[in-house]
């Protein structure tokens, strides 16, 4: 657990205890090369020094294969689904490839057939124009037509996409409201059109402003973002990380320390701050 994460699940624990709902613990495995023995043990570790608490979990997504394939047969059993041969590259050498909020845009290659045959294919969904739009519970309106391209369930090494796994997961656990990062309003609409193409009731979705590094990079693990076990080791309390955290979601006037549970009377999701925050990793 970096800061980052730390901040989306402060939130997610304030606004699961203020309402009344339940937690569920998820641990996203599916890319089992990238897996780092343990570090899921040091996750729920993290958690609890905070003083956030869970009700259900943690589910493994590496345990829910058969629910993806259960869930990709009702997509292809409606002609949803096409296999594609195209690598990266090769989708951003086609000039005609336009990028959107979340990167390169397929631009439909395979749809009439693979173009390489005889290559393992990925599978793709036909995620058709306009995209849905929705509105976010911090950020407001996002607008239909914002996201486009087919997209990838299943990549070409049989590992499932985090699109086609977190809407099946979240269908699953009967989940009502999906808290997350800011980077990742651009996947909503594709998700939305999987809820709705699986029959599954779309949940209310926030999305947290994201915690960068002084030179404004967002934080994360593959980039050496502090640990949130290297500040405990370092000598601060959790109460202290706490507090930081709550000042720079306009939580509390002063990054004084502070416990989880006396945040939840005040706390209110729509009235959270909306800017990215800089973590001083001296404090």
């Amino acid at each position: 657990m970096h800061p980052g994460h730390a901040r989306t699940a402060l939130v997610t624990w304030l606004q699961a205890r203020k309402q009344g709902g339940r937690i569920v613990m998820r641990i996203e495995d599916i890319d089992r090369p990238r897996v780092v023995p343990g570090a899921a043990d040091e996750l729920c570790r993290d958690y609890e020094w905070l003083g956030l608490d869970w009700d259900e979990g943690p589910v493994f997504q590496s345990s829910r294969g058969e629910a993806y394939e259960r869930a990709l047969g009702r997509l292809e059993a409606a002609g949803l689904v096409y296999p594609c041969t195209c690598s990266r590259k090769e989708i951003a050498e086609i000039a005609s490839a336009p990028h959107g909020d979340d990167g390169l845009r397929y631009p439909g290659t395979c749809r009439n057939g693979v173009t390489a045959r005889g290559r393992p294919a990925a599978l793709r969904f036909m995620f058709d124009d306009p995209s849905p739009g929705f509105e976010d519970a911090v950020y407001g309106s996002y607008p239909a037509g914002r996201g486009a391209g087919d997209f990838v369930l299943r990549r070409a090494d049989g590992v499932w996409a985090y699109q086609l796994a977190v809407v099946v997961d979240d269908a699953d656990a009967r989940i009502s409201e999906v808290i997350r990062g800011a980077d990742l309003l651009a996947s909503t609409p594709r998700q939305i059109a999987l809820y709705r193409a699986l029959g599954y009731p779309v949940p209310r979705f926030a999305h947290v402003g994201l915690v960068t590094d002084a030179g404004g990079v967002r934080l994360s693990t593959r980039h050496g973002a502090p640990a949130i076990e290297s500040l405990r080791r370092a000598g601060r309390s959790a109460e202290q990380v706490v507090g930081e955290l709550a000042c720079s979601l306009g939580l509390t006037a002063s990054n004084a320390p502070i416990r989880p549970e006396e945040l939840v009377p005040r706390f209110e999701l729509s009235e959270i701050s909306r800017s990215r925050f800089a973590w001083d990793p001296e404090g």
